[in-house]
């Protein structure tokens, strides 16, 4: 049995806590990262059913953190153009990354992707202990420090425990912090396919009377992720049935627009709930990432939000602790906690509006939706608040998510 002494006790090793811990690597604290499950470093042939949509700013942050050639040494792909539309219905907006002088509107990468990359980074900075796999089993809030006792029988001792253990997070639970949440109904249908004509770069959704049904361009020209919002019974029907007959069903709801659709590798689904902790950070403790909040997948900005959270989190202990203030005490985390909750919020109100606009087949509402659209896509200027809310470049950034000179293509 052993005792670490740490600043940071970083539970969760994903892609936010990992963030978190290379966004210290130039300061002094002491950080301990404990993961559950070591990720498997070998990549399968088939690209895996869990990507993100990372934005601009998030691609920001894993370049300055040095971290994006891992990411590009592996398995990644730049969109240049998006394209929306609506089923049966006039309803069509368009996005080109030249048009806003870009050179891709953002980038398509595996999960596994990213942490291996990230992984690879925090495991040369002599600040970070890393202890995967390892469990948490108990966790005692002192004055000055918090006690984490892992299942292994070692245990942490931290100014500060950050939960960034994702979607049903042990140490929000420990915290007993209260929990906003709505069922949005929908289960998210998940699998990578093979289409007949190449994807060209294009990122495409289309809202369909079930749910919005996207198709994510993946490195291989004829290879895209999907994510497939339905009805839970309608998931569970589609995870079941067999590969024909599921090939012409996407196939069918996507407008043939790439031609016939093949499924290769499983498929699953998971439920979508949006989630909204009323607390993120406490007296020895703070959230990131899906333990702070969660939302639905319709725009891709979940994984964005978290590494905004983790960017955000590591300046302001860098200024605590630059400032010789204790970093776990709440009166310095608050502006932390205000942050990121405004932020949160606005994004959870954008996404509850956009579901609400698309919900529904009623004629008229269909006609609005497609004249609104249609308003957007043709009027000068009107594309460019959504965006810079999509490339992440809006909003109270942290100083790692700011624009930099540095290239974004590979």
């Amino acid at each position: 049995m052993k005792m670490i002494n740490a600043d940071v006790a970083i539970v969760g090793g994903g892609m936010v806590g990992l963030t978190l811990a290379a966004s210290l690597a130039d300061t002094d604290l002491r950080v301990v990262v404990i993961e559950g499950k070591a990720p498997e470093t070998t990549l399968n042939d088939v690209p895996e059913n869990r990507v993100s949509a990372l934005s601009r700013a998030s691609e920001n942050i894993l370049r300055t953190l040095d971290v994006w050639p891992g990411i590009a040494s592996r398995r990644a792909a730049s969109y240049q153009q998006m394209r929306v539309w609506e089923k049966d219905s006039f309803a069509d907006i368009h996005f080109d990354a030249q048009a806003f002088g870009q050179q891709n509107l953002g980038h398509i990468v595996e999960n596994r992707v990213i942490q291996l990359a990230l992984l690879d980074k925090v495991q040369t900075q002599d600040n970070v202990t890393v202890l995967m796999p390892a469990q948490c089993q108990s966790m005692l809030q002192g004055e000055s420090e918090t006690w984490l006792q892992l299942e292994s029988g070692d245990g942490v001792t931290a100014k500060l425990v950050v939960g960034a253990d994702g979607a049903r997070s042990w140490v929000r639970e420990q915290a007993d912090f209260p929990l906003v949440q709505r069922d949005y109904g929908h289960h998210a249908v998940v699998a990578t396919v093979r289409t007949v004509e190449p994807h060209q770069g294009v990122a495409r959704q289309v809202f369909t009377p079930d749910g919005p049904l996207a198709f994510l361009p993946l490195s291989d020209p004829h290879l895209c992720s999907i994510v497939w919002s339905v009805p839970p019974e309608q998931a569970t029907d589609y995870v079941a049935m067999d590969s024909a007959s599921f090939n012409r069903a996407l196939t069918a709801a996507f407008d043939v627009q790439l031609g016939l659709c093949e499924v290769i590798g499983p498929r699953a689904s998971y439920p979508l709930t949006m989630r909204y902790a009323q607390h993120f950070a406490a007296q020895r403790l703070a959230l990131v990432g899906d333990a702070a909040h969660t939302i639905h997948p319709l725009a891709g900005q979940g994984v964005n939000l978290g590494m905004l959270d983790a960017a955000a989190l590591a300046q302001t202990l860098t200024s605590l602790a630059d400032k010789g203030k204790d970093i776990g005490h709440y009166a310095g985390l608050r502006q932390y906690e205000r942050w990121r909750k405004a932020e949160a919020v606005q994004m959870i109100a954008a996404m509850q509006g956009f579901r609400s606009l698309f919900a529904g087949d009623n004629p008229m509402k269909k006609l609005v939706r497609g004249v609104g659209m249609r308003a957007v896509n043709h009027l000068p200027g009107a594309k460019q608040p959504f965006m810079a809310r999509a490339l992440g470049l809006e909003g109270n950034l942290p100083d790692l998510a700011k624009p930099t000179t540095r290239t974004t293509t590979f």
